[in-house]
């Protein structure tokens, strides 16, 4: 059995805690609706099988999230500006959202401590230039966006 679903509730609950620290939110309330806000935004961008590839490298409980309530009937729109897709997280659920300018960033540096490196790379390197440029994030020392085991 794969590690992520015999351990999926602590892996979540570790995640959680990483992004909502990153992004100094007070509830997993508020830490959830922003990490679904980015997910969501982000998969508008991609077309059924890309968002399948890239959910597949997630571990189980982002996974189920990415894909939940998705219509994948609708086209994928293109990228736009940084602060752009920002705005728009922040529009999802709007009267329960107080996500943060950093909620992008502080995702992906919590989703890049729990996926495999080298899957996560290889499924980015698959999608478009703007997908991997969104999951982008600088840090001083690599070693803090290495695979946490929880």
């Amino acid at each position: 059995m794969p590690w992520t679903y015999r351990h999926a509730s602590k892996e979540w609950r570790a995640f959680l805690a990483d992004a909502k620290e990153r992004m100094s939110l007070d509830s997993d309330n508020m830490t959830y609706t922003a990490v679904d806000a980015v997910l969501q935004v982000f998969r508008r961008r991609l077309t059924a099988q890309e968002g399948l590839d890239f959910a597949s490298v997630l571990p189980s409980v982002l996974r189920a999230i990415f894909v939940s309530g998705w219509d994948v009937t609708k086209p994928a729109v293109p990228f736009p500006s940084r602060n752009a897709l920002i705005d728009e997280v922040k529009r999802v659920r709007v009267n329960h959202n107080l996500t943060p300018n950093n909620a992008i960033e502080a995702t992906a540096w919590a989703i890049r401590r729990y996926t495999n490196k080298k899957d996560f790379e290889r499924v980015l390197t698959q999608l478009p230039d703007d997908a991997v440029a969104f999951w982008h994030v600088d840090v001083d020392d690599p070693a803090e966006l290495e695979q946490r085991i929880v």
